[in-house]
This record gives structure tokens, C-alpha cells and sequence, in this order.
């Protein structure tokens, strides 16, 4: 009975920001699931690519090249996944970016774009694939925040806003929602080196302090995010909603 719950067959899930650092390993661990998996992004190579894996485990998907800052793009692919599919219960939202420069430093430019990828995207990936999850009164949303939604990480003061900002997002989406089934969390990776930190991340003193500071005393790895996205994807988070959970390896619980 228990790990019945876990189980992702039939369900369908979109993959917003699929094919990054750690968006593959968790869309694929959706599919491993059970789950029929779309991965989500402009890079239509890399798209193909996750594609081909997914089917390769048994599931469906579908190939399709995406800006997710633009709403008239997310329309035509709900479209299209509703011709295919019939329907959407899992919405993920991965899709990042990040600057690091000064707070002085950063262009009003650069602003809006991380403003852009980081936040907007995920407001119109909701406003046009939460409805049909309203309507049909179930449906899980996961939205990605970070480290940088706790802490004053110096150098990243447009990360660090939008990630704040999806935090409470989630909130009041879970509270809207509620009502119709539609459960909203977040998920908040601690350390892991990804394309986007990794020029930062792999600094020998830079890695010595994060990993020092962190009780299992190690950067994540992408597979330690998939069993926290299977659970918030599946009927054993039924009643759990409006959260936040930190997969940080005890980062924030640490003092000294």
C-alpha cells in the first residue's frame, strides 16, 4: 500500500526547464515513476535528447521548443499537450538563470531577464496550465526556489529576489488553489554544482566553505532531488501543500 502511493502511472506531467543541471535527473526520475514526461526549453537538441530517454523507459512524451517567458508560446504548447495527452497533473517549474555582479554592478537589463526567467516564466506557466488543473479539481505544482531564497548570497541580488518571490508565489497559489485539489510547493536545493554555478561552485575555497558548513559535508547531487519531486508529484503529498521543502543537506539547520 505504501509505495503505491509513489506510483506516476498515467499521470502527465510538463517539465518547465527540463533539460538543466538538475532538471534532468529529476523529469527523468518522474518518468522512472510512472509518469509521461514533456520536457520544457528552448534548446530543442537537448529537448530531443531527454525525449528520447524518457520513451526509452517505457513513457510518452513529446518534442517541443518552448521560451517560457513568452505566454503566447505556453498557449500553444498546452494546446498541443491537451491534443496528445487530454490533460496535465504534474506542472514542474525549473526554468533559471543567474548574474553575478555587485548589486551595484547589475544592468536594469540583466535585472529583467533574471526577473524574467526566473519569476515571470513560472506566473505564466500557472496562469496558462493552472486551469486545467482547476478544472479537472486535481493537479501538483512544483515550483524550483533555492539557498537564495533564505540567505543574502553577496553578487546575486536578482537571484536572490526572484527565488523570494517564488517562495511566496507558492504560498499563494496553495491557498488559492486549495479548494480545487491543486497542490503548490517548492522545492529549495542547497549546493549542487550545475552549468550555471559551476565556475563559482568548483572555487577550491569556495567548495571548502559551502561543504564545510554543510552536515553531510558534500555538494548534492541532481538524483538526491528525485525522491522529494516523486513525492510532491504523487498522492503521498495529498495533504501537504503551501511548503517549501530545503533539500540542502542540513545547510540551514547548521550553526557550528
Amino acid at each position: 500500500m505504501g509505495l503505491e502511493l509513489f506510483d506516476l502511472a498515467g499521470k502527465v506531467a510538463v517539465f518547465i526547464g527540463a533539460n538543466g543541471g538538475l532538471g534532468s535527473a529529476m523529469s527523468l526520475g518522474l518518468a522512472e515513476a510512472g509518469a509521461d514526461v514533456i520536457p520544457v526549453s528552448r534548446n530543442e537538441e537537448k529537448n530531443e535528447e531527454l525525449v528520447r530517454k524518457i520513451e526509452m523507459l517505457g513513457r510518452r512524451s513529446m518534442l517541443v521548443s518552448v521560451d517560457a517567458t513568452r505566454r503566447d508560446q505556453l498557449e500553444k504548447l498546452r494546446e498541443q499537450v491537451v491534443a496528445e495527452f487530454g490533460r496535465v497533473d504534474i506542472l514542474v517549474n525549473a526554468a533559471g538563470t543567474l548574474v553575478k555582479k555587485p548589486f551595484l554592478e547589475i544592468s536594469e537589463d540583466e535585472w529583467d531577464r533574471v526577473m524574467d526567467v526566473n519569476l515571470k516564466a513560472m506566473y505564466l506557466a500557472c496562469q496558462v496550465l493552472g486551469p486545467l488543473m482547476v478544472e479537472q479539481r486535481s493537479g501538483k505544482i512544483i515550483n524550483i526556489s533555492s539557498m537564495g531564497a533564505f540567505l543574502g548570497i553577496t553578487r546575486s541580488s536578482a537571484y536572490c529576489a526572484t527565488k523570494g518571490g517564488v517562495n511566496q508565489l507558492t504560498k499563494v497559489l496553495a491557498s488559492e488553489w486549495g479548494p480545487y485539489g491543486v497542490t503548490v510547493n517548492a522545492i529549495a536545493p542547497g549546493f549542487f554544482v550545475t552549468p550555471l554555478n559551476e565556475k563559482v561552485l568548483t572555487q577550491p575555497e569556495v567548495e571548502a566553505k559551502l561543504t564545510g558548513d554543510t552536515p553531510l559535508k558534500r555538494y548534492g547531487n541532481p538524483r538526491d532531488l528525485v525522491g522529494t519531486t516523486i513525492f510532491l508529484a504523487s498522492a503521498a503529498s495529498d495533504f501537504v501543500t503551501g511548503t517549501v521543502i530545503p533539500v540542502d543537506g542540513g545547510y540551514l539547520a547548521y550553526a557550528f
